[in-house]
């Protein structure tokens, strides 16, 4: 019998992820069944199980593939010389996942996803690892970018970057829950948003609000 090659059975693992990914995009994690993802890969029983002793082990391999490809995604567009700004951080990342995990012409598949993942932690030990790892690696690269800022004056130096690095994150998780909540929050929208924000300056005395009245 030939032997079957490596890149043959990683075609065939993602093939079987693919197909998971649009059955729990389109219907959640816990209301897709094993045949569901059957149908939708377009394979057999035993060719799936070959590679997945079950639905949770599919549930984890995809959360853990989508983590990773974000990780993979960050890292290519700060790559640049000089730094992105936060709001082109996001615009690089968001269309390389979009085009990797999603359908380009929806918003709202990749948002749906991650919540899907995000809430899958509060009950499955294996996917709440995987996701503080990801966590984990994602929140250092955002430290190393904030570091690139202020090393080029771009942030105070007595900003704690860790911090700063939470914050940029947080932001933009909120536009993920937004969009797979309500959607009508375009990418290019949230984009302008965060541009603008970042950008924002604050004349002094304004900062220090209204002086206060004096005692009659």
């Amino acid at each position: 019998m030939a032997r079957v090659s490596q890149e043959h059975l990683d075609a065939r693992r993602r093939q079987i992820l693919d197909g998971a990914r649009r059955c729990f995009t389109r219907n959640g994690f816990h209301a897709t069944s094993m045949q569901d993802i059957l149908k939708e890969a377009g394979l057999s029983a035993g060719a799936v199980y070959r590679y997945f002793r079950g639905k949770d082990e599919i549930v984890a391999a995809v959360a853990a593939q989508t983590l990773e490809r974000v990780r993979e995604s960050y890292a290519t567009v700060v790559a640049a010389d000089p730094p992105p700004t936060p709001d082109e951080v996001f615009a690089g990342v968001l269309a390389r996942l979009r085009d990797q995990l999603g359908d380009p012409g929806d918003h709202r598949a990749l948002p749906q996803m991650l919540m899907q993942v995000w809430g899958e932690t509060l009950r499955n030990p294996e996917v709440a690892r995987v996701l503080a790892e990801g966590y984990a690696g994602l929140r250092e690269q955002w430290v190393r970018l904030v570091e690139s800022y202020q090393a080029r004056g771009w942030v105070g130096r007595d900003v704690d970057a860790e911090h700063l690095a939470r914050t940029l994150i947080a932001t933009v998780q909120g536009y993920f829950v937004q969009q797979a909540l309500f959607g009508g929050f375009e990418p290019d929208e949230f984009e302008a948003g965060l541009r603008a924000l970042v950008t924002m300056r604050v004349p002094g005395p304004e900062r220090a609000g209204p002086a206060p009245e004096t005692a009659r």
